[in-house]
C-alpha cells in the first residue's frame, strides 16, 4: 500500500539535516519499497503493508538508528490526502497555491488551542480546522 510519511522539523536551517538520497537508500535497505522523496522537505512516499501508526514508528526508529536524529513522523494514506484535496475548505479565498498550507497533526486540537491559533492569524489569513 502506498503511504505518505511526513517528517517533522528536518532540513530547516542547520539542524536535523538529512540528505534525501541517503534517506531513500536507508529506507530501501530496511525493506520499504518504491521509496520516493520530495525535494528536501522530508516528505516520503513509499510502499508498506504496515498500518500508518506502525509505519510512523518504524520510520522514526530507522531515522534514529541511521542518522542519530529524534524526528517525529506522521503517516497519511493516499485516500486521506485525496480527501484533503477534495474537501478544500478555502477554495473560494485561497487562489494562490504558493500561499496555501495544510498542516497535519497527530491529535485533534482542543478548543483552547484552536482559539489561540485563530487569534494569531493575521487579518489577511484564514484558518480552517477539520477533525
Amino acid at each position: 500500500m502506498r503511504q505518505i510519511v511526513l517528517l517533522r522539523g528536518i532540513n530547516l536551517g542547520p539542524k536535523n539535516r538529512v540528505a534525501m538520497p541517503a534517506l531513500r537508500e536507508l529506507l530501501g535497505e530496511r525493506g520499504f519499497e518504491d521509496v520516493r522523496t520530495y525535494v528536501q522537505s522530508g516528505n516520503i512516499v513509499l510502499s508498506s503493508e504496515l498500518s500508518p501508526t506502525r509505519l510512523a514508528t518504524a520510520c522514526k526508529r530507522v531515522i534514529g538508528d541511521g542518522f542519530g536524529l529524534d524526528i517525529e513522523a506522521l503517516v497519511r494514506t493516499r485516500d486521506e490526502l485525496a480527501e484533503v484535496v477534495a474537501r478544500n475548505p478555502l477554495a473560494k479565498v485561497a487562489v494562490n497555491p504558493k500561499r496555501y498550507q495544510v498542516t497535519f497533526l497527530s491529535t485533534e486540537l482542543d478548543r483552547t488551542q484552536l482559539e489561540k491559533l485563530e487569534s494569531l492569524a493575521a487579518e489577511s489569513e484564514r484558518l480552517v480546522a477539520v477533525g
